[in-house]
């Protein structure tokens, strides 16, 4: 019985080791200490583990449309902020402040804030 328990117990502390050398730094994708703001509408919202995304169409001056990808926490990050799969929909205008990818070429954003068309803040945080 007691090598069993022993058993268990190695392979349980095997399992989350892997789980927790699995989770990568943000600090490789995006440049943690800049900020930048992006303004656009909702074009998909995926809430999931480990992090969600948003994805928004932002005009820019010229006219021409750009989708972002913004990366986002988890399911019970955002949760405990009082978001829900609900909380955005397909074309709400929202603005969105975060840390802008390492890649200029890429527009992709890790997510800080979220506020909405009325000024209101959605979310704000630090996705771990």
């Amino acid at each position: 019985m007691k090598s069993r328990l022993v058993t268990f117990t190695v392979v349980v502390m095997l399992a989350f080791g892997v789980a927790a050398y699995a989770h990568h730094s943000f600090a490789g994708t995006y440049v943690e200490d800049k900020t930048v703001t992006i303004e656009g509408r909702v074009a998909e919202f995926n809430i999931r583990n480990p992090h969600s995304f948003i994805s928004i169409e932002v005009t820019g001056k010229d006219g021409k449309v750009t989708r972002w990808g913004c990366e986002w926490g988890g399911v019970t990050q955002l949760s405990e902020g009082g978001v829900t799969r609900f909380t955005l929909k397909i074309g709400d205008k929202i603005v969105i402040d975060g840390a802008p990818s390492r890649d200029t070429a890429e527009a992709k954003i890790l997510v800080r804030k979220v506020t909405g068309k009325d000024g209101a803040t959605i979310w704000a945080g630090r996705v771990q």
